[in-house]
């Protein structure tokens, strides 16, 4: 469903609003109507209009001092301000300009150019709300990942203080070591798909693509989470393909999208459950299943969890970045490829892949 863009109309004289309401009547707006500027300026604390079209010729506060108040408030600064006016002199326009207007409109006013004028406040204002809603997902990111980074780099140096105290035994020696190794790796694993998916978006990444056996690449990417699923009592169960099987891919970062799913469905199962790594082959594709015993993935979030810094189910013992699931989204889009998600009746998730068959 489109959004209804609003417009304010501020003007002491109720015919002009009239003859505005019939000039925009076909453009489907939401008009409002103010008399005075004051008014205007009260109603702005509860209702933001995504253009304000504002009379410069009004008693009290005339549209000049109500525009300069209106553009001194931080959290109204970006609400484009078509002053209405009657003056032509340069000198006049060059004040409604200084006074932090917009743009203005000469009266008495011609449909066309109202049209036209009102239009081009609105790409302005959207293409500014789409800037500060990506720089507030910037900032977001920057938290999540900052957050993320300091859990593992947390591990490292507790369990570096730990291996500092003397006398310590051999089978906490190691534990400590194994800690620090795998929160290294997890902690390059996050950078790692970041330059990446930067790498895929810029469209300066180039695949480099190469026929492998289907099923060692699998088995292959069992055997590193192998000691992950141990620690959590999970089965990791494999249904591959006959020998023979070929798949081209970049390999690196086809093993990429699988340690992630697989990462995932570890995360998130429940201890002594177990997680299915299933591959088919045809002649027009490959289809490639991560099962999974967890909490599943809600219909409503099933689109959204492929973007980048979305996160389905938040769980506060689990590390979410929101970041795994679209590096995996754009890693199969760039082979061609497409990844979904089904539950696993009567528990969990089905994350599915398919690739082109070479």
């Amino acid at each position: 469903m489109n959004h209804q863009h609003s417009i304010l109309i501020i003007d002491d004289e109720p015919d002009n609003f009239d003859v505005i309401e019939i000039l925009l009547d076909s453009e489907n707006y939401e008009l409002h109507y103010a008399p005075s500027g004051q008014q205007a300026i009260d109603c702005l604390d509860s209702f933001q209009p995504d253009v304000i079209l504002l009379d410069v010729m009004m008693p009290d506060l005339d549209g000049m001092e109500v525009c300069r108040k209106i553009k001194s408030e931080r959290q109204w600064q970006t609400i484009p301000i078509i002053m209405v006016t009657a003056l032509t002199a340069k000198e006049d326009l060059a004040k409604c300009m200084a006074a932090g207007a917009d743009d203005f409109i000469s009266k008495p006013v011609n449909g066309v150019e109202l049209r036209a004028r009102v239009n081009s406040m609105l790409r302005i204002k959207g293409q500014y709300d789409q800037l500060q809603s990506l720089l507030n997902l910037r900032e977001d990111m920057v938290n999540m990942i900052v957050h993320d980074l300091r859990n593992p780099l947390t591990s490292i140096i507790i369990s570096n203080e730990v291996l500092q105290i003397p006398g310590l035994s051999p089978e906490k020696h190691e534990q400590k070591t194994h800690k620090i190794i795998l929160a290294a790796q997890q902690m390059q694993s996050m950078i790692d798909s970041l330059l990446i998916m930067a790498k895929l978006e810029s469209g300066k990444m180039v695949l480099q693509r190469n026929d492998v056996e289907l099923g060692t690449l699998c088995l292959s990417a069992l055997a590193d989470v192998e000691e992950i699923a141990h620690h959590k009592n999970l089965h990791l169960i494999s249904e591959l393909p006959n020998p023979g099987s070929m798949v081209n891919v970049d390999i690196p970062i086809f093993r990429r999208i699988l340690d992630n799913l697989l990462s995932n469905a570890i995360k998130f199962s429940p201890p002594h459950s177990q997680v299915i790594l299933k591959a088919e082959c045809s002649t027009t594709d490959i289809k490639l299943q991560v099962i999974d015993s967890g909490s599943g993935v809600p219909q409503n979030l099933r689109q959204s969890i492929f973007e980048k810094y979305e996160i389905g189910t938040r769980m506060s013992e689990v590390s979410q970045i929101g970041l795994g699931l679209a590096f995996c989204k754009m890693a199969i889009e760039a082979h061609h490829g497409m990844i979904m998600v089904e539950d696993n009746y009567p528990q969990g998730s089905v994350f599915t892949l398919f690739l082109p068959s070479i």
